[in-house]
């Protein structure tokens, strides 16, 4: 069942409102539409990408009737927290996933990941917590005197890296959902993040490519390391 058809089962309508992240997916906030609700966001977490509990309960009013909580880049949201937060305000809390690799894949890309956190300097590799199967390896290129991250991903993929910005336009920026809400953390998140290549089937010499590309540009590479899984 989708989440509009979720929201309607619980009995979510017009006239309320449904907490979502803006940070991506913007089919989540057309669901609520699809209701006939009003999505409200709020800011996120800057280590997970979900939706951040303080954010969430200072978005909420009388109105609010849910909460859609998603998960990103094969990172868990905080669900003890959030759904805890549910309880107190007495209101629906569904969960929300990405589409997501095969689980058999999950070691490899974990591996994957691993030597990308050794091998990289000068980008703001992803926390590694909370079982994170690295659907996406997103890291941080901040704007402080390095590259920032468009120029940064344009002279990466010059070097063969076929790295993609994860999201584009936060979905308050949209001009069907336009609104003028504080979310510093997406904003900040959405001019910084960039996804680079993870999947199992990346080759030794893939991931050094990926490696030297990045250093290139954000800082001394690393060399003479091994390389920690067989390809």
């Amino acid at each position: 069942m989708g989440t509009a058809a979720l929201l309607r089962a619980a009995g979510v309508g017009v006239g309320d409102e449904v907490v979502v992240p803006a940070f991506g997916n913007v089919e989540v906030a057309e669901a609520v539409v699809q209701t006939g609700a009003l999505p409200v966001f709020a800011d996120i977490d800057p280590v997970t990408y979900c939706l951040d509990v303080s954010a969430v309960e200072t978005a909420l009013t009388a109105r609010t009737a849910a909460v859609v909580v998603v998960h990103r880049f094969g990172r868990s949201a905080d669900r003890a927290r959030l759904h805890a937060a549910g309880q107190r305000h007495g209101l629906l809390v569904l969960e929300h996933g990405e589409s997501e690799a095969p689980h058999e894949e999950t070691p490899q890309r974990r591996e994957r990941a691993a030597y990308l956190d050794a091998r990289l300097r000068g980008v703001r590799t992803p926390d590694g917590g909370d079982g994170h199967t690295y659907q996406q390896y997103v890291v941080r290129v901040p704007g402080n005197g390095r590259p920032d991250r468009d120029a940064f991903a344009r002279a990466v993929r010059a070097k063969g890296v076929d790295c993609r910005v994860p999201v584009k336009t936060p979905v308050h920026r949209l001009p069907e959902f336009r609104r003028c809400v504080s979310l510093p953390e997406t904003e900040r998140a959405a001019a910084e993040t960039l996804a680079l290549p993870v999947d199992a089937s990346l080759t030794r010499r893939e991931m050094q490519r990926i490696v030297t590309a990045c250093n290139a540009l954000g800082g001394p590479v690393v060399v003479g390391s091994t390389a920690v899984f067989g390809v």
